[in-house]
């Protein structure tokens, strides 16, 4: 199921921030609309980002009244600004941002001809990922055995992408080969996307998912509970995985306990001119740690930290899933190397 469409000057996506109690759909009509979206993170995960920023700029183009290429251009620059904005840590931001606009400056002709590559090159954002995260999964299932129970962290499914997921898109591909598999989900505090959103995907396709919290993954490996492990990643450098707040932890767990940590993204998630020391890590507002929904559970006045990700070192990663290949830890020392078309 698409979880972005364009429609006529109007961007279609579910409101995250309403799973799994309410299934609300957002109707974006205009770059402020879609900041505020990427912010709130009524749109998240990496691969959607890259779809969404994207489209923010094409939405800038749609609704433009600007008479020359040079005012639309312009336009165009600022509406990427602010989306890029909103958001320091996930590379597919910039990267959707970055691609519309370049596609944009280098078309020629008329003013509705710019618009037109600009929509077009959106949705052709979209439409790649949707199919790069079905070979990612195609990819990453012959790392799943029959039997096998994968812990994964946070949500990086349908929800999070295009279309099918990436971690989730491996295990939906095992499923669908007919691999009897299980999910534990932790659930990913302080926002609880395992908790909301994978169980929430898991559950509706009938894979077998149990959710634990997240003090709880050191206590399932040591009981022989977990066999592989299997994120995705909002950034990916030359020296670690970016990913949601815990997978470092995750990580360092699964090492002690020798179980296989699988990293599952696409390239447009690849950073490789950067080091884990260039990386802003994004900081969240206090609330969402002092708060579980509109229920405070903390003090008034606690100080609070709140990073919304973390950096795993690639000596803890077994694999990077792709919609390539595989790369596995012996290839990990060329990415210094690698340039990578995005």
């Amino acid at each position: 199921m698409r979880m972005i469409k364009w429609r006529d000057g109007t961007v279609i996506t579910p409101d995250q921030t309403k799973l799994p109690l309410q299934e609300v759909t957002l109707e974006i009509k205009t770059v402020e609309q879609m900041a505020e979206a990427i912010k709130t993170l009524r749109v998240r995960g990496a691969p959607l980002l890259g779809a969404a920023a994207g489209f923010g700029v094409a939405l800038a183009a749609y609704h433009s009244k600007a008479k020359n290429r040079e005012s639309l251009l312009s336009e165009l620059e600022d509406a990427g600004a602010i989306i890029k904005r909103q958001r320091p840590t996930a590379v597919n931001l910039f990267w959707g941002v970055d691609r519309v606009l370049s596609k944009a400056r280098s078309a020629g002709g008329s003013v509705e001809a710019v618009k037109q590559v600009a929509i077009l090159e959106a949705q052709k954002i979209a439409d790649e990922d949707a199919a790069q995260n079905r070979a990612i999964g195609k990819n990453g299932s012959v790392l799943i055995e029959d039997g096998d129970t994968i812990l994964t962290h946070c949500n990086a499914g349908e929800l999070a992408t295009v279309e099918y997921g990436t971690a989730l898109g491996v295990i939906r591909a095992a499923w669908e080969e007919g691999k009897k598999i299980s999910v534990i989900a932790d659930e990913t505090r302080p926002l609880l996307q395992g908790a909301r959103l994978t169980a929430y995907e898991l559950m509706r396709d009938g894979i077998p998912v149990t959710l634990i919290t997240d003090d709880m993954a050191g206590y399932v490996m040591s009981k022989g509970l977990v066999d592989k492990v299997i994120v995705g990643s909002d950034r990916i450098v030359q020296d670690g995985v970016v990913n949601k707040i815990g997978t470092y932890s995750v990580a360092v767990l699964a090492h002690e306990h020798g179980i296989p940590f699988y990293v599952a993204a696409p390239k447009s998630t690849f950073d490789l001119a950067h080091k884990a020391s260039d990386v802003v890590i994004e900081e969240r507002k206090p609330e969402e740690v002092t708060h579980i929904g509109s229920v405070q559970i903390a003090p008034d006045g606690v100080k609070v930290m709140n990073p919304a990700f973390d950096i795993t070192p690639l000596k803890y990663v077994s694999a990077i899933i792709c919609e390539t290949q595989i790369y596995y830890s012996k290839d990990f020392g060329s990415f210094k190397k690698m340039a990578l078309i995005k």
